[in-house]
């Protein structure tokens, strides 16, 4: 009897251990599950927040370049496209919901008030080193209205506008650092760099034909041509020098040449 009774306790005791081992594991599991989808939000969250903070970094470049009302509000609309999907995330974080109700009131204001036109005149770059950045940031401005497009939240045909929009602000910007920079070569007495610049130039705007670029296109084609009749007519008059000095020094061996020793 008591070898049953003991035998029945050493099948209590080990069956309490099996529990004990299945509880053990399934909150272990249960715990590296939450750590997983903590490290999973956070990720998330990181890419969310580098989203919101390379759009607002473009929205505060908006005095460089001139930034359209449809651009605002595409890159306002990014921005709380990743406000939205933060608090998901995260449904008890206010903060998060504080800052999506402000950016929905934001671009409601932006639709209902903003004056249309472009925010700032465009700029010519003073530099190599500007104009750079410009193109820097206008290819950011190109790459971003693509993706807001690819992913639903831009139409079509804002898209094509604004893209064809932000294409000629690029053009603009290397057509106008040529004028400069060719300039700056005259100055410098180095016109056929110039000329070597004005030739790209042209080439650039070759496949164009709006208003800037058909009006660029004869500005570049009228200093290439002003820069090749001055070559042209420097090169007639060191060839009239040349020759002029060719009949000097003839008539002079004429008149002083070596006499005959007789």
């Amino acid at each position: 009897m008591n070898e049953d009774l003991d035998f029945m306790n050493i099948g209590l005791i080990i069956g309490l251990v099996a529990i004990l081992l299945v509880l053990v594991l399934g909150y272990n599991i249960m715990l590296q599950y939450k750590v997983r989808l903590e490290s999973t939000k956070k990720q998330e969250a990181s890419k969310y927040i580098a989203i919101i903070d390379a759009t607002e970094d473009l929205i505060g470049n908006a005095h460089h370049l001139p930034f359209s009302k449809e651009l605002l509000v595409c890159l306002n609309v990014r921005i709380l496209d990743a406000l939205e999907a933060m608090h998901e995330l995260d449904p008890k974080d206010k903060n998060t919901q504080q800052r999506v109700e402000n950016m929905r009131s934001q671009i409601e204001n932006l639709k209902t008030n903003h004056p249309g036109g472009e925010s700032t005149p465009f700029k010519v770059p003073s530099s190599d080193k500007q104009a750079l950045v410009m193109l820097k940031l206008t290819k950011r401005l190109r790459d971003t209205v693509r993706s807001e497009h690819n992913k639903g939240r831009l139409d079509t045909q804002t898209f094509v506008a604004e893209n064809a929009r932000l294409e000629s602000i690029q053009v603009r910007i290397n057509i106008e650092n040529v004028i400069k920079r060719a300039n700056d070569s005259v100055v410098r007495g180095q016109p056929g760099t110039a000329m070597q610049l004005l030739r790209k130039g042209l080439d650039v705007l070759s496949s164009k034909n709006d208003s800037y670029s058909t009006q660029a296109r004869e500005k570049l084609q009228q200093m290439f041509n002003e820069l090749e009749q001055s070559r042209q007519s420097k090169h007639e008059a060191d060839l009239t020098q040349h020759v002029e000095s060719n009949e000097h020094d003839s008539d002079m061996e004429a008149l002083f040449g070596e006499k005959k020793k007789w």
